[in-house]
């Protein structure tokens, strides 16, 4: 008896609304996992920047900018193209997301060799590796604000205009 009831409960709940929710709570975690990672894949990875206006509102404010790069679109196409200038062979992967109701929080790696100009200074050939943060707001299936951070510091020890941090042994 016991048996049949929770099965009758268990079928009551997959038709009942706590699943529709489920269900949209799972396609809006898919359509963010797909959102970010087509615009590392192809955005920074492949340089295409038509990707960056699919996935930005056109009012999409960066509450941390990158270089001074301006909010919108287009500051996102500045700094990919500053990047990929930089570091030609750039590829971004998405090592960590968390996905609640409209916001989500992914943690990244970026990867190249320095064989551009970057920020003014000269190409190093080195390899360079950084992390970084971004927390994000969508609306209609588009980021219309982030707080992005990049291990600045990381990049700019790597190719050698701040030297490395030593530690002093106590």
């Amino acid at each position: 008896m016991l048996r049949r009831t929770w099965k009758a409960y268990e079928l009551n709940y997959k038709n009942s609304y706590c699943f529709d929710i489920e269900h949209v709570y799972l396609l809006m975690k898919k359509r963010t996992d797909t959102l970010v990672k087509q615009l590392f894949e192809e955005a920074f990875n492949q340089g295409n920047l038509a990707k960056v206006d699919d996935v930005l509102a056109p009012d999409h404010y960066a509450h941390i900018t990158i270089g001074g790069a301006p909010n919108g679109p287009q500051g996102l196409k500045l700094m990919i193209a500053i990047f990929r200038t930089a570091f030609p062979d750039l590829l971004c992967t998405v090592d960590d997301e968390i996905v609640e109701g409209d916001r989500f929080a992914v943690r990244w790696t970026m990867r190249g060799t320095h064989k551009g100009p970057f920020l003014g200074n000269q190409p190093t050939g080195g390899p360079v590796e950084m992390q970084g943060m971004i927390f994000a707001r969508l609306e209609n299936g588009r980021m219309v604000e982030d707080w992005t951070l990049i291990d600045q510091m990381g990049i700019l020890q790597q190719i050698g205009v701040i030297p490395p941090n030593i530690r002093k042994e106590r």
